[in-house]
């Protein structure tokens, strides 16, 4: 039997593109907001939810601007070289557009406003992504700890080291420059493109972040505020 899925929620992020989102979730610890929509805002929807640390979000790839899908992909860990099957990766171009991600719950508050909003960090999802479904994450049985990473477990992380000026970061409130820069130091650039004369641009938090890269080194060029 077919069903047509509807969002029960929608995720307030500071992406507000996808370029610089980390590639997966629980890589940077920014916080972001889900709110409810009316149907599903009512408190008893959470009952008992406070219980938990954790939580999975099952979401969708709203921003695509490719149609359709590949039997094959190529995916960022193995350089954009290598093919493997669709459902060897987390290619956002599948079957269904559906993602999962764990995150922290942070906090649930109450609101008149907007129902119950839940705070939660490690998000690796674009501002506005619409939320399918909520689930506890249940360590006993969710955490694997020797569980086989293929190809993912192979492909080294590299981390960039960040220089800016004095007081160049100024524009980002202090409460984001820490995220930033763990953003930038996981490099979101392509993993085909390694250009240093290229200056590369990404939104964060309502700001435009430029910057370049040499070997493992990342230099903000500019900061200003996103128009």
């Amino acid at each position: 039997m077919n069903k047509t899925i509807t969002p029960i929620a929608h995720i307030h992020t500071d992406y507000t593109g996808k370029f610089g989102i980390p590639r997966q979730c629980g890589l940077v610890n920014s916080e972001a907001e889900i709110v409810f929509l009316k149907d599903y805002s009512g408190p008893d929807c959470i009952r008992e939810l406070e219980g938990y640390s954790h939580i999975w979000l099952i979401w969708g790839f709203s921003e695509n601007e490719k149609s359709g899908w590949s039997p094959t992909v190529r995916p960022p860990r193995l350089g954009g070289n290598k093919r493997v099957g669709v459902f060897a990766s987390r290619s956002p171009f599948r079957p269904n557009g559906l993602g999962l991600s764990v995150v922290k719950l942070e906090r649930i508050t109450i609101t008149k406003e907007r129902g119950p909003v839940l705070t939660v960090v490690g998000a690796d999802l674009m501002d506005q992504t619409p939320i399918y479904d909520i689930k506890p994450y249940i360590p006993a049985s969710d955490a694997i700890p020797d569980a086989l990473s293929g190809y993912s477990g192979r492909a080294k992380d590299k981390h960039l080291s960040i220089h800016y000026e004095a007081g160049q970061l100024d524009p980002v409130p202090e409460s984001k420059r820490k995220a930033l820069l763990e953003v930038l130091s996981l490099d979101p650039r392509p993993s085909y493109q390694d250009d240093p004369d290229r200056v590369y641009g990404m939104t964060y938090a309502g700001h435009e972040i430029h910057f370049k890269v040499c070997g493992n080194d990342l230099y903000i060029t500019d900061i200003s505020v996103f128009r």
